[in-house]
């Protein structure tokens, strides 16, 4: 006699279990909605109705291609050089500059790609070069700081992250992408501030110091680099375009800049760009339609209200579920990649945080922070893998250097999260009434 299974307890159970075969997430959140289907006996074309429904009725959604598109031209252009002179000419001069180099560039960066993989890939490479030269740095903590300074990316807009917070919470993308900014250089601060302290006690070198008569040359050399940002916000809030044809602005921006500014796009390179974008966004696109299949699911087993109901059993404040919350980001992080927390389980707590009163550009922003912290967080860790690669360095010995790092950003993140008006002030400035 075999015991029943609840459907949707088979459903989670077979993402475990595919996952764990190697099955990408994306792939094993399809299936194991089928699954649920099947086992509940409704029609198995749901599937295929709510994926293409939920890809091809979201115009936001074509922002994130365009973004990648942006990273990869700027990575493959000239723009990452010109960058990283203009920040040694500004900040190399004093101890550990060239690590200060790495956050400052990582917050200049930020406002170009989106995606703090693309970031730590487009300039880890230089920056372990530059940092590791001549035994300046141990190779383990540049590892760990181009990890660490490449989570700021998200937060700082544009950010992928955060266009897809706004799909599932219908917030405004415009009020959240200026919500990131101050937060963004708060995180930067914070490891400013760490790489200061650290430097005077490990005594890292002092980098040449740049002549003065040198800093306006540099300085005009990376101007329309550091404009990009400019470009995407002023035609958003000028209401010129909509963040998803600023996303096309900004590709279109990085193109012409890198081919016909810099001179540094060759046809081979410009194939790689687009063949990279294409892959990237391939991935994601998977992702996301795996988990608008298994959101629907989670709907039909009416998750989101039991949750809200239990949570409201607890009586909490605001602050008390803000706090839970990071908690369980926090530990999800560990386990899960980012935007599979983000398309699955944030939209869960929404329901809860409107009831409580919460500003969902708030929890937003403090969402979007905890999931970034989970891509330095063991065992995870995806920025980790990706600099011991670069690096070649053991992943316990980067492990070892990020958690310094780990532990500025959390306190970043307390901040963001006992402050709301750090993530509201500037929205309100420019007339967001939340």
């Amino acid at each position: 006699m075999s015991l029943p299974i609840d459907p949707f307890a088979a459903s989670v159970i077979s993402i475990v279990a595919l996952a764990l075969l190697g099955l990408p997430i994306g792939h094993a959140m399809i299936a194991s909605s089928i699954l649920y289907l099947m086992m509940e006996g409704l029609d198995l074309g749901t599937a295929a109705e709510q994926m293409l429904n939920g890809l091809f009725s979201s115009y936001i959604l074509l922002a994130v291609p365009l973004f990648i598109l942006a990273a990869e031209l700027m990575n493959a252009g000239a723009m990452t050089m010109r960058l990283l002179a203009f920040c040694n000419a500004f900040v190399g001069r004093f101890r550990g500059g060239l690590a200060l180099v790495n956050v400052v560039q990582s917050v200049i960066f930020a406002g170009m790609s989106g995606s703090a993989i693309a970031d730590a890939a487009g300039t880890g490479k230089l920056m372990q070069k530059m940092m590791t030269e001549g035994g300046k740095y141990p190779p383990a903590f540049a590892a760990a700081l181009t990890a660490s300074s490449a989570v700021i990316g998200p937060i700082i807009p544009p950010s992928i992250p955060v266009v897809i917070y706004a799909l599932v919470s219908d917030a405004s993308i415009g009020y959240l992408f200026l919500a990131g900014v101050v937060p963004g250089l708060v995180m930067g601060l914070m490891q400013a501030g760490l790489i200061v302290g650290v430097s005077r006690r490990r005594r890292f070198p002092v980098e040449p110091p740049v002549p003065a008569r040198d800093l306006p040359r540099a300085t005009l050399t990376a101007l329309p680099a550091l404009l990009m940002p400019a470009v995407l916000l002023g035609g958003i809030y000028g209401g010129a375009t909509t963040p998803t044809e600023a996303a096309a602005v900004a590709a279109l921006y990085a193109l012409l800049v890198s081919a016909r500014l810099y001179r540094s796009i060759t046809p081979a390179s410009l194939y790689a760009s687009l063949s990279g974008a294409a892959r990237t966004t391939i991935s994601i696109g998977m992702l996301i339609a795996g988990a608008i299949v298994y959101n629907y699911v989670v709907t039909l087993e009416n998750i989101p209200t039991a949750l809200s109901a239990w949570l409201a059993a607890f009586d909490l404040s605001p602050l008390g579920f803000l706090l839970m919350v990071n908690v369980i980001l926090l530990a999800l992080g560990c386990l899960l990649e980012g935007t599979t927390i983000l398309l699955v389980i944030v939209p869960v707590f929404i329901p809860t945080a409107n009831a409580l009163g919460i500003d969902l550009v708030h929890f937003g922003i403090v969402c979007v922070v905890n999931i970034m912290l989970g891509l330095i967080t063991p065992p995870y860790g995806l920025l980790l893998f990706v600099m011991a690669s670069i690096s070649g360095q053991k992943l316990n010995a980067i492990v070892r250097e990020v958690l310094p790092f780990l532990f500025a950003m959390l306190a970043a993140l307390a901040l963001i999260t006992f402050f709301p008006g750090l993530s509201l002030w500037l929205p309100r400035l420019f007339g967001y009434q939340g």
